[in-house]
């Protein structure tokens, strides 16, 4: 019975793992951010000070369990924001100490990518060995996962990632923070192929996104100079055009991965991998190969979350990896 504890940037979660059973799995998002359009670090620190007991009573009531019946505690190290990271870290150690329960660092893009191992109807757990394109707000990457506890990076994003560019683009189209959610709603009654943007010309696996956010840029300022109103004119073509754009730049860099390594199973997880139009290109790209096997994490499971943090625990304790009082929070925890 592991206890997950999740809180890198705005989302303090808290969640129960039985075996690869989750019993509880409780986020509060923060929505103090809303107003400054992205995430105030000091804010979300001082919001995790707040919720970080309630929401653990909340997943262990949820569970039925007392806290006495766990049997280590995970929690992220890192990456993420210091101040976010201190204040999961800190409860962590201090409840580990309190009931001498073993402690577990957990790297946070890691958990993203064993998110997949999760018991979940709907769901199957990829085989060893995959490729994992992990696509969230500040990552965007390409692993090879070995087994649990080996993987390999072989391509990254050399600038923004993809979320980022979701989030920003949708500033420029004067949506509210956080907007990616928001484009994927109104790509639904939009026509990708109105509107054509720069797409980056990176070497080997590597993702490049700040170049198509000055071509967004350039040509909304361009559109709307000659109409004030283009914007919420064409606002649903728009947001299928930017989403079918970073879409494309992911997946034709993840088939690429995948013809050079010849792996045939597919995993794509974190925060950006439940939108709509990533999905429908890989399941569009599993009918033209039905060799592959593709496994998309559960839409509950990809946005940060204590799940995944617990299931990535449970691995490192089965390995007999736990951590002492010294360790850390790290907002660069290297891979």
């Amino acid at each position: 019975m592991i206890l997950g504890i999740e809180s890198s940037c705005d989302d303090t979660s808290a969640a129960v793992l039985k075996g690869t059973q989750i019993l509880a799995n409780i986020t509060h998002t923060q929505l103090i951010h809303e107003q400054y359009g992205g995430v105030v670090p000091e804010l979300a620190s001082r919001a995790h000070i707040e919720h970080i007991v309630p929401v653990v009573k909340r997943a262990l009531d949820t569970a039925q369990i007392s806290v006495n019946e766990i049997d280590a505690i995970a929690f992220t190290q890192g990456p993420g924001l210091m101040g976010s990271l201190v204040v999961g870290t800190s409860f962590a150690k201090g409840l580990a100490l309190a009931l001498n329960k073993p402690l577990i660092g957990v790297h946070h893009m890691k958990a993203h990518i064993l998110s997949h191992f999760i018991t979940h109807e709907g769901m199957t757990a990829p085989s060893f060995p995959f490729l994992c394109l992990t696509v969230s707000g500040g990552h965007t990457q390409i692993v090879v996962v070995h087994d649990a506890l080996n993987m390999e990076i072989i391509g990254k994003t050399i600038d923004d990632a993809a979320g980022e560019a979701f989030d920003k683009a949708a500033k420029m189209l004067g949506l509210p923070y956080p907007g990616g959610p928001l484009i994927d709603q109104y790509a639904q009654a939009g026509d990708p192929n109105v509107y054509a943007f720069a797409e980056p010309n990176i070497p080997a696996l590597n993702f490049s996104f700040s170049g198509l956010k000055t071509s967004i840029l350039y040509f909304l300022k361009k559109e709307v100079t000659k109409d004030p109103d283009f914007v919420a004119s064409n606002l649903n073509n728009l947001c299928a055009s930017i989403q079918h754009s970073i879409t494309e730049i992911l997946v034709k860099k993840l088939k690429k991965a995948q013809q050079q390594t010849g792996i045939t199973c597919i995993a794509v997880s974190g925060g950006v991998s439940v939108n709509r139009g990533l999905r429908a290109k890989l399941h569009a790209w599993q009918r033209e190969q039905p060799q592959l096997s593709i496994h998309l994490a559960h839409p509950s499971f990809c946005t940060d979350n204590a799940a995944m943090i617990a299931i990535a625990g449970s691995f490192l304790l089965e390995a007999g990896i736990t951590h002492d009082q010294k360790i850390a929070a790290n907002a660069k925890l290297p891979w």
